[in-house]
């Protein structure tokens, strides 16, 4: 556990997102060479197909995720205002919810999945190992809830490396069950799924294991487990405009999905291999706002806004210097990149395109999730909803149908930097209108904040 309520405020965001950004190079990496595998094992349309199914995953679990991400700002101002019988009491709250969202996403996801896919256009040579990918990979919702609702307790209680170990071990299970069931056992696509549940799996069970031994709070037990509805309240207030934005994240990939499913299978797979290697280089920007947002709940928490301020910062520093060195990276290794998942030259080019254009943007991207990242920290979640919204399905989505009208598939890829910008302008006006001050869960008695 990490008190930020004292010390340098940079050095402290910094050690804290070492880990979380080494955990999510993990997770992402798993990710990464399940493309690989398939995509060379297999071929492009596996690859397309692992791809298509990745919106609808992230469709089907946005919204239970925004609710986690809220009670772990709940928990870090709980923290922040040492009050540890109410951040136990969300800890029961928050795996009660995620328990029970696992069980009704599952079913819902296997009784509408070939519904989904038909809708999005998806090619008809994708189709059937989209669906045995996917619905494999839904029965294994319950291990994903619960190793991301350990990970956003500790992430609110200032803890990240504890997470990142037991990621370190779902990454290794995932490359060894890969090899053994794709090329060994030629289980195909099925293989490359049966790996991912496993994985996540082994690394949840760890994970309880270690904390109900070793953690002074954390203790979990589906026996004795108390539904707290107030503090759950709270979760919903601050969490849901998170969730409600992360499915318009997902259904808005949907539609970008439903876009580039119109220009083949060659762009499907593209695609596919593009978008993990684009979402495995943003990843680091996305951590050090998930760290910001730990931060500036204990801080606010604590009534120290101007440490609170003084991390936004610092991590606007740090994402800025990261992301104009992954820029150049991008752009003069990028063919090479694509190269690792397919030797097809068509599907090389059109995901070399792709990541030519968006990485010449990463900046933009970096600044935006710094400032949503404050925002959610200080319980002002609404905002960030309403920047995404606009730049999805004001800016991107329109754009992409348009401008890919007139050049072809580059067009989609062009319209996603143009929303980013958008988005990022909402979000500063509003930090600089001081509207999210006064919005933590924790009050201070006959104080004015």
């Amino acid at each position: 556990m990490k008190d930020f309520t004292v010390g340098k405020e940079a050095k402290l965001i910094l050690q804290f997102s070492v880990p979380l950004v080494l955990g999510n190079i993990f997770q992402n990496l798993y990710n990464i060479i399940d493309s690989i595998i398939v995509g060379r094992y297999i071929g492009k349309e596996a690859l397309g197909a692992v791809g298509a199914s990745f919106p609808i995953i992230f469709a089907l679990i946005s919204l239970v995720i925004g609710v986690g991400s809220g009670a772990s700002t709940v928990i870090s101002q709980y923290f922040g205002a040492k009050k540890i019988g109410e951040v136990k009491r969300t800890i029961d709250t928050i795996f009660i919810f995620f328990l029970g969202s696992s069980i009704l996403i599952t079913i819902l996801g296997i009784a509408f999945s070939e519904h989904i896919f038909i809708l999005l256009g998806l090619p008809e040579d994708i189709m059937p190992e989209a669906l045995s990918y996917l619905n494999i990979y839904l029965f294994g919702m319950f291990f994903f809830f619960g190793f991301s609702g350990i990970s956003s307790i500790l992430r609110g209680l200032g803890d990240s490396k504890t997470p990142l170990y037991f990621m370190i071990i779902a990454t290794i299970n995932n490359i060894i069950l890969d090899l053994l069931f794709v090329i060994v056992f030629k289980w195909g696509i099925q293989g490359a799924a049966f790996a991912t549940i496993l994985s996540e799996g082994g690394a949840f069970l760890t994970a309880v294991i270690y904390l109900n031994k070793k953690h002074p709070i954390i203790k979990l037990s589906f026996r004795k487990y108390l539904f707290d509805r107030d503090i759950f309240k709270s979760c919903i207030r601050i969490g849901l405009p998170t969730g409600f934005q992360q499915s318009f994240v997902a259904f808005g990939m949907m539609a970008i999905m439903s876009i580039v499913n119109g220009f083949g299978t060659n762009a499907v797979a593209a695609y596919s291999a593009a978008m993990r290697i684009d979402s495995f280089v943003k990843m680091p920007a996305i951590t050090f706002s998930s760290a910001l947002s730990a931060f500036v709940g204990q801080n606010l928490g604590a009534f120290e806004e101007k440490r609170a301020k003084t991390g936004l910062r610092a991590t606007l520093l740090f994402s800025t210097i990261y992301c104009i060195i992954a820029s150049l990276l991008i752009i003069l290794f990028g063919k090479h990149i694509m190269s690792l998942f397919t030797t097809d030259p068509d599907v090389i080019k059109i995901g070399q395109d792709y990541l030519l254009i968006v990485s010449s943007f990463y900046l933009l991207f970096s600044v935006m999730f710094s400032f949503t990242g404050f925002l959610r920290g200080a319980g002002a979640t609404l905002i960030p909803m309403i920047a995404t919204f606009t730049a999805l399905y004001i800016v991107r989505i329109p754009v992409a149908i348009f401008i890919s009208g007139l050049i072809g598939v580059n067009g989609i890829w062009w319209a996603e930097p143009m929303g980013t910008f958008i988005g990022m302008l909402i979000l500063l006006v509003y930090y600089r209108s001081g509207k999210w001050k006064g919005k933590v869960v924790v009050r201070k008695s006959n104080v004015e904040m």
